[in-house]
């Protein structure tokens, strides 16, 4: 990847968390980072001058970059730290310990206990993490410990052991800690619904836990004890910033690949994640180019074959986001849980990678833009063609004066501002939206046929059904309804309407199809206001001065700015006049005022 080429990539790096690993002139993987914003965390290493000669001579060496996105900041650490074990570039710290990180662990017993471990076992315990910070993870087991006391003692909470009274409560009872199920003091129905508040709050549904630190950080503070309220605050804090579950991390995932797509008309990106032993170790994506109009499904299948022998993948099970037809491999459709989040990590890259190489080519080859986007058009408009020639109307009246129609003009998707038209209505008394639109479309199509104009494929009208039937009498009676596509847009919910379809269309509100119609109609309304304020206040300034053969409304606004009023013009000397509008406008208002006098 040439230089250009790379800095190119690091302007399109999104402010996300995530991994970036740096490749050199061999293709080998010479560092792996994290970052809490990806663009600029990479961007730094390219516009920063390094002190260190080591960091100075790896940017160097670099020649391309690949990052995988992720869901936090914990999940960028434990999958830079999963890939370094994995590939042990040159450049990081190597990670001999081998270090693991720490898990809570809800034992498999009567009456379950709850503590941290970093050596999970397969024994049917659950297991809630990993944590990238051992502090934070005591304080959540500090506050579910206040919250909803559970013993911690190793008996044998038997039912016949507790009717038999072999034990007695310890300290941890009287000091509040344990509600005493040894001595049947707590019945094994209420310790398993606290225990279920527990798993709740360990899967991240932690409201009741951050009303309950606010309560007593409150309640220090109203005593006056800030330093006990500073240590509520202080766990508060951590617990708001609290992330029970690893997406890269997994305890109940040990062996799987998994795989998504995300595809267009021309192109197909399928993203690969390897899991082994609970821990992302190998993520990529790769672009796959249409031949014959392949489905999606051959595209991941083809895919899923390439990318499994290229990385010498053994596992048997493979996650995907649809079925898939391949003997050998069991292929799991996750709904929920793990598998599921897995797969959307998956999915996000994938289509984060389809955008950047999709905008890549549209910088390189406008058109290539303006197609996909007209072909958007074409298809979420429910349209026979590319819609390359756009036209949008809106009208505008005050009370009923002064009609005026605005039509705006997008030739390939932007805005042809000298093709912007707007219409005086001559033919229309009063407030009538439905009459005036019928009068522009039809002066406005009629005179394009006469001059052997093309024609747009799509017209929108700034209004509901009401407007859209006026229109659509215009076409019919000019004779080019069923030629040219005519849709209104209605404001309230920006509900697209189609003639003879009583229900409206409804587009999706991020879809670039619906932001240029949206343009398109904010843009008529701006002309349209424009050209209305013109005209209106070009009605209303009339004076006794524009009543003056040869004196216009600039020459009035000169003498009345100058003079203040008619009676002081009246007044004025030839001199005095001469000076504000020259000789031969001068004596026009001298004379005209001499002779008003005689009369």
């Amino acid at each position: 990847m040439a230089k250009d080429e790379l800095k190119s990539v690091i302007k399109q790096l999104p402010d996300l968390p995530g991994v970036y690993k740096y490749y050199n002139a061999e293709d080998e993987i010479i560092y792996i980072g994290k970052a809490k914003n990806l663009k600029k965390r990479v961007s730094s290493y390219f516009t920063k001058k390094h002190d260190s000669r080591k960091t100075a001579l790896m940017v160097s060496k670099i020649q391309r970059l690949e990052f995988t996105i992720v869901e936090s900041e914990v999940d960028a650490l434990l999958l830079e730290n999963s890939l370094i074990k994995e590939f042990q570039p040159r450049y990081n710290i190597n990670l001999k310990d081998d270090k693991t990180y720490p898990f809570i662990r809800l034992t498999k017993e009567r009456f379950p206990k709850i503590f941290p471990t970093r050596q999970p076992v397969k024994d049917g315990s659950e297991y809630f993490g990993p944590y990238a910070s051992g502090r934070m993870m005591h304080t959540i087991l500090d506050m579910i410990r206040q919250l909803y006391p559970l013993r911690n003692c190793n008996l044998n909470l038997s039912d016949a052991n507790i009717k038999a009274g072999k034990f007695k409560v310890c300290l941890e009872y009287h000091i509040g800690n344990c509600k005493g199920p040894c001595e049947g003091l707590q019945s094994e129905a209420d310790y398993m619904e606290s225990l279920e508040q527990v798993r709740r709050i360990l899967k991240g549904n932690i409201g009741e836990a951050v009303q309950h630190l606010k309560h007593l950080m409150q309640a220090e503070a109203a005593e006056l004890r800030y330093e006990q309220a500073a240590l509520y605050k202080q766990k508060l804090d951590m617990l708001e910033n609290y992330q029970s579950k690893s997406t890269v991390v997994s305890q109940t995932i040990h062996d799987v690949d998994v795989f998504s797509i995300a595809a267009d008309e021309r192109y197909a990106f399928v993203n690969f994640m390897k899991v082994a032993n609970g821990m992302i170790i190998q993520t990529q994506t790769v672009e796959l180019k249409k031949q014959l109009d392949e489905s999606k499904e051959e595209l991941l299948a083809y895919a899923i074959v390439e990318m499994r022998n290229r990385y010498n993948s053994t596992s048997t099970e493979v996650i995907v986001p649809f079925d898939i037809d391949i003997d050998g491999l069991r292929f799991t459709i996750p709904k929920l849980g793990d598998k599921k989040k897995l797969l959307e990590l998956s999915t996000k890259n994938a289509l984060f990678y389809k955008k950047e190489k999709l905008e890549q080519y549209e910088r390189l080859n406008p058109d290539v833009k303006v197609e996909r986007v007209m072909n958007q058009m074409m298809q979420d408009l429910r349209l026979t063609e590319p819609p390359y020639h756009i036209e949008c109307f809106d009208n505008s009246n005050l009370q009923g004066t002064n009609a005026v129609s605005a039509c705006v003009v997008f030739r390939n998707g932007k805005a042809s501002k000298k093709d912007y038209r707007h219409f005086n209505v001559n033919t229309v008394e009063g407030p009538n939206d439905f009459a005036t639109m019928k009068e522009v479309l039809h002066r406005r199509y009629g005179r394009m046929l006469q001059e052997g104009e093309s024609l747009p494929q799509l017209i929108v009208l700034d209004g509901g059904k009401g407007q859209l039937s006026s229109g659509v009498e215009a076409l019919k009676e000019i004779g080019i309804y069923g030629k040219v596509a005519i849709v209104g847009i209605a404001k309230r919910l920006e509900e697209i309407y189609y003639p003879e379809d009583p229900m409206p269309l409804y587009i999706d509100k991020k879809s670039e199809s619906l932001k240029i119609i949206q343009q398109m109609r904010d843009e008529a309304h701006r002309f349209g206001i424009t050209h209305h304020r013109n005209r209106r206040s070009k009605n209303t300034f009339k004076t006794e001065l524009t009543e003056i053969k040869g004196i216009g409304e600039e020459s009035s606004r000169q003498l009345l700015a100058h003079f203040k009023s008619i009676k002081k013009i009246k007044s004025a000397s030839l001199a005095e006049l001469e000076s504000v509008l020259g000789k031969a406008k001068a004596k026009i208002v001298q004379a005209y005022f001499q002779q008003a006098d005689q009369a």
